[in-house]
């Protein structure tokens, strides 16, 4: 089987944490080339992987078929655009870009090119996302009338790192509430309005750390929310529909294991903690049934196996670039709704993909 050759630009934690650790084990893949700074680390992850010190090393490669773009998302419209013009197929770290502009710029070269970009909006195969998404579209629930997710954190001290300093895509909205954006529009389609409140919570924050965001449908409300001062988290996801409602508390695990330097080869790979599990209570006439249901099996790595589908066998990809443009786009809306503290309308996508 012909391996699809792989250039990963940056190393810092995403690089490290998501991409090359689910690339190394996945036999579709090889990593050829990684830029960093850290050729030590690098190559004590990757073995003896070639180190270089800029894009341009990667893309003058023939061999190189995609390129992994993992850097600070100022840099994304840039680097992807070098790469689709060198005729390499893309995919870019959440968020895909800061601004709409660069998005749709980069759709119309990679449609222009017939090369694969897509966005790596892992958290669609998180394994507390997979279970409320199958309840949904099972119609367990019945219609559902509110859909509330946090992503809650305690970091009270503001760290020295890039997203937390002033500067393009930076702050808790752009990188937390991508997650929540993409997944909700993933399983509820392209909303009628949105409403936010987004700011810098914390004593020296340089950039907003809370967001509070509704996505307004007909009959429906969906409230995404992040804080960084939170020292005990409520429930993650709370789902009420006609028919009965799911409440889950906990955190999928598989960003803790790779942090801990494990891979997802093992046959539990993807497990929740029983005590996690999601509660859900239907209503049948005035019968109220109370069950405990078991969490789905997480599958970062299924976004990978998607991606070698879509370059090796012409299949669609996991996540499209018009889904991540549609992120920036709600995105975008929700700093407008902050800053002139009301909610924006808009305009109708005909075509969700588009």
């Amino acid at each position: 089987m012909r391996k699809i050759k792989v250039g990963l630009v940056g190393y810092g934690f995403s690089g490290a944490t998501f991409h090359a650790p689910l690339l190394s084990v996945l036999e579709e893949f090889e990593i050829t080339k990684v830029v960093s700074s850290k050729k030590e680390k690098v190559q004590q992850d990757l073995g003896d992987v070639e180190v270089v010190s800029n894009l341009e090393e990667v893309l003058e490669d023939v061999m190189i078929d995609l390129v992994v773009i993992s850097t600070p998302s100022g840099m994304h419209h840039e680097m992807a655009k070098q790469s689709l013009m060198a005729g390499k197929h893309v995919i870019l770290e959440k968020p895909m870009v800061v601004e709409t502009w660069e998005a749709e710029d980069l759709i119309k070269i990679a449609e222009e090119k017939k090369l694969l970009l897509s966005v790596y909006h892992n958290r669609r195969w998180d394994n507390d996302y997979l279970t409320v998404k199958k309840l949904v579209n099972d119609g367990v629930l019945g219609e559902i009338n509110t859909y509330q997710v946090h992503y809650d954190r305690f970091r009270p001290v503001v760290r020295d790192r890039w997203r937390e300093k002033q500067g393009p895509g930076s702050g808790i909205l752009y990188d937390l509430g991508s997650h929540l954006i993409d997944q909700a529009l993933d399983l509820f389609g392209w909303p009628q309005f949105i409403l936010a409140d987004i700011f810098a919570q914390r004593e020296n924050a340089e950039t907003d750390d809370y967001f509070h965001v509704i996505l307004g449908y007909d009959k429906l409300r969906v409230i995404l929310h992040s804080g960084s001062i939170i020292p005990s988290n409520g429930p993650r996801f709370q789902i009420h529909g006609s028919k009965g409602s799911f409440i889950k508390y906990g955190l999928d695990g598989q960003e803790a294991a790779l942090k801990e330097g494990k891979k997802p080869v093992n046959h539990s790979w993807g497990a929740d903690d029983p005590q996690f599990y999601g509660k859900l209570v239907t209503i049948d006439g005035e019968k109220e049934k109370q069950e405990t249901i078991e969490t789905l099996r997480g599958s970062y790595i299924t976004y990978y196996k998607k991606i070698a589908e879509s370059i090796l066998e012409g299949k669609s990809a996991p996540v499209t670039a018009h889904e991540g443009l549609l992120v920036i786009k709600v995105i975008e809306a929700a700093l407008k709704s902050s800053t002139e503290k009301q909610a924006i309308y808009l305009l109708p996508h005909l075509d969700q993909n588009a």
